[in-house]
């Protein structure tokens, strides 16, 4: 018996950004401001027209007096043009505590939470209808093409307090979080009722990047007149400076990239034939050899980077550095203002790495003559010499070796103390429509087991790729989740995994039966760890384990891991 087949494959612009594509006379007038002006529709493919990314991957939206457009703290995924309308933001500087009405987690009920322990079980991977999802998704635009009215502050006050800055039309904000898909840097607010702004989330800002030479440049040039002042300011070396200082060093510091974009497909080989710590630094693109002079301060900008040192005949891992860790702070002490200065360690490229790299005579008249005290504890900290003090050598192998430093929220376990009982992996089911979403098992170092489960990485490769924006972080919690509605099922996500996190499954529709495309193939849809966001009490696998051998941490915080393990 044949079954009628209908389409329930969701492919690139099936959901637009807003509740509907933008028309016709709104995209001509996005293209006609001075951002967008230059673009030219004959250098994107037939595939990917810039209309259709204009249309798709924006919105409009209008905000009243007070309304908050974005919050400081919060992930980016989108940029933002002033089309009427004046905004004004609070200057990065600015101490935001209790300024901003706090957000509201959206978590299931009490009664929701105890009903979904005696719901009736669906099939496996069950999914509604397009039709279904359809109606859900619209009702949630409808939600979010404006702005919450319980956010919405007193601007007079914040102006008469705080430090702020004002844009008007037609300029852009919010560019520098939706490129480095990192966490807003000010908050800003609407300071005109009926402020009418064009919304392009990240996925569009890529594509146009990615195709237009001259919108490129145009971005990172104001990437680097805006962001890098302001990166510097976030990093505890100088974050006393005064604006002008920062603007000098702004001025002359250099971006560089370390390492390949596209680093996880050769890892996870390597990873695969169990190399050893020797193997992997091979793959490690060298930025410092110890020893050799050098000339500037290296920030982190994203990504991360391996400190070793030359021991007999290989390499020992000292520490790593992140995100605002500096190198070679110390070499710059201890060194005379004209002598040279020598490296006395290692640095290589984690996978990838952004690095900016400062002029040593600008470090020495602003950092080391107006703060030698704090840069210098800045620098122990940045090192990590207490923490690798601390942790055995064999355990900081094998959390650099595998990346898991990467990991803000690892599952890992202790197998002290696990006795096996599933009750952590039932706990995931029906917090899930009875489909676990982590296999119990990973990667072991004597007692810890980091968990296939995602780890909420703090540079998640896997949204990289996704078209649609289906893989996507949480703005106010930063906690990567998968939408169904708009995942299409090519596999990029899963396959740029480098933990082997997230997995393909076939979907099936309420009677059980796989739902099929219109050529009788089976869909696929991603799935993963979404660490019980919708859930009132957070986690159920940590909540169900009775013997408290299960956590969700960051790896990176070594004092509390290590003591939870001892």
């Amino acid at each position: 018996m044949n079954k009628e087949l209908h389409d329930e494959r969701n492919r690139r612009w099936d959901e637009p950004f807003g509740e509907e594509a933008l028309d016709g006379d709104v995209v001509a007038r996005i293209l006609s401001l001075p951002d967008f002006e230059d673009l030219r529709p004959a250098d994107f493919p037939e595939w990917l027209p810039l209309e259709g990314i204009i249309a798709n991957d924006g919105r409009l939206r209008r905000f009243q007096r007070g309304d908050v457009i974005i919050r400081k703290g919060d992930y980016g995924n989108s940029l933002f043009v002033i089309l009427e309308g004046t905004v004004v933001g609070l200057a990065p500087s600015s101490d935001e505590e209790g300024v901003l009405p706090g957000t509201t987690v959206n978590r299931k009920s009490l009664s929701r939470s105890l009903m979904q322990l005696f719901a009736r079980a669906k099939p496996p991977e069950y999914r509604a209808s397009r039709t279904a999802n359809n109606d859900v998704q619209k009702s949630l635009a409808r939600l979010t093409e404006g702005a919450d009215p319980s956010q919405r502050v007193n601007v007079d006050d914040l102006v008469s307090r705080y430090s702020t800055f004002t844009l008007q039309a037609p300029q852009m904000f919010g560019e520098l979080a939706a490129l480095t898909r990192s966490p807003r840097s000010a908050s800003v607010f609407a300071f005109e009722d009926d402020t009418l702004l064009f919304e392009l989330r990240w996925q569009g800002l890529r594509e146009i990047r990615n195709w237009s030479s001259s919108f490129k440049q145009r971005i990172d040039r104001l990437y680097h007149e805006r962001g890098l002042a302001i990166r510097l300011q976030e990093c505890p070396a100088f974050k006393n400076l005064s604006k002008s200082a920062l603007d000098e060093i702004a001025k002359e510091s250099l971006f560089e990239t370390y390492g390949s974009f596209d680093w996880t497909h050769r890892f996870k080989s390597t990873i695969g034939r169990r190399a050893g710590t020797d193997r992997v630094i091979e793959q490690e693109q060298l930025i410092y050899q110890e020893g050799t002079h050098f000339d500037g301060l290296l920030l982190i900008n994203s990504g991360f980077a391996r400190v070793s040192e030359h021991i007999d005949h290989g390499e020992r891992t000292i520490g790593y550095l992140s995100r605002n860790d500096t190198y070679g702070l110390d070499e710059i002490l201890g060194s005379p203002d004209n002598g040279s200065i020598t490296a006395r360690t290692s640095l290589r490229a984690i996978g990838y790495v952004d690095i900016i790299r400062i002029p040593t005579y600008l470090v020495r008249k602003h950092v080391l003559s107006h703060q030698p005290i704090a840069v210098a504890e800045n620098a122990k900290a940045a090192t990590m010499s207490d923490s690798s003090e601390d942790m055995r050598q064999g355990l900081m192998d094998f959390f650099v070796d595998r990346r898991f430093i990467n990991g803000e929220k690892a599952m890992v376990i202790n197998l002290d103390r696990c006795v096996g009982c599933d009750d952590c992996v039932r706990a995931c089911a029906t917090a899930h429509d009875n489909n676990p979403r982590f296999t119990r098992h990973g990667p072991t170092y004597e007692s810890a087991m980091v968990v296939n489960a995602c780890m909420h990485c703090t540079d998640a490769v896997c949204l990289i790729g996704c078209p649609t924006g289906a893989i996507h972080r949480l703005e106010d919690t930063g906690t990567v989740v998968i939408d169904d509605n708009t995942c299409i099922g090519c596999e990029t996500c899963a396959n740029s995994c480098p933990y082997n996190n997230i997995r393909m499954v076939d979907i099936r529709d309420e009677s059980g039966a796989f739902m099929l495309d219109r050529e009788g193939k089976t869909i696929s849809r991603a799935t993963k760890c979404d660490l019980c966001a919708s859930q009132l009490t957070g986690p159920a696998c940590v909540q169900a384990c009775p013997h408290d051998a299960l956590v969700r941490v960051n790896i990176r915080d070594t004092e509390k891991l290590l003591k939870w393990l001892r």
